[in-house]
């Protein structure tokens, strides 16, 4: 259960006060520290499965992305610890917080953000999906392996469902859903090879 720490503050009152080396994971929603649930091995095994994954592409393409091993998106006054962001070199160097503070406040600085759906799934589908849309990050994944979502964003019957959101010309994202034995087809990664049923099945 996601649980909320104390009154409002601000981003950089967050930074400050975020324990350094500590076991639990906290974010900050419109200003409210919020403890995350901590994830379980499944949860931590598919973000660095698909972390890999990704980073096959890059290396295989020679992509000028890389993944950080920590991260803080800031949106207003909301700091979020995505499971695996990719960045950009080529233009993380105008982020002005990310030398000093591995945080990003640029969407130019994100091709893609993934989050892995968990008991707080609510944030994924509706808080954080309209932060990100509204920083401009150009795609975001919400990989469902459980398929907890509710059904107005993965339908019905409820199954594991892989959200790919496209950032439009005008702004606003644009969603592609992929099951089972799918292709995921990303802009970011359009010679990515990976499916809803390869993903569920990398502990094997």
């Amino acid at each position: 259960m996601v649980q909320a720490i104390q009154a409002q503050i601000s981003f950089d009152e967050f930074i400050d006060w975020y324990p350094l080396n500590s076991d639990r994971r906290y974010e900050l929603h419109n200003g409210v520290i919020t403890e995350m649930p901590k994830p379980t091995g499944k949860h931590s095994q598919i973000a660095g499965f698909i972390a890999i994954e990704l980073g096959f592409e890059m290396r295989r393409l020679q992509l000028p992305y890389f993944v950080p091993k920590e991260c803080v998106i800031k949106v207003n006054e909301s700091g979020y610890e995505s499971d695996v962001i990719v960045l950009n070199r080529e233009t993380i160097a105008n982020d002005p917080r990310w030398e000093k503070e591995s945080t990003i406040t640029l969407g130019a600085s994100v091709k893609l953000v993934v989050e892995i759906t968990s008991t707080n799934w609510s944030d994924d589908y509706a808080l954080k999906l309209e932060d990100y849309e509204a920083l401009g990050i150009e795609e975001y994944w919400i990989c469902d392996y459980l398929g907890v979502g509710g059904r107005r964003y993965i339908g019905t019957p409820k199954q594991p469902t892989f959200s790919v959101y496209r950032l439009s010309s005008a702004g606003e994202y644009q969603v592609e859903q992929f099951r089972s034995d799918e292709r995921i087809v990303s802009r970011i990664f359009p010679e990515l090879q990976l499916t809803m049923n390869q993903i569920i099945a990398s502990d094997r």
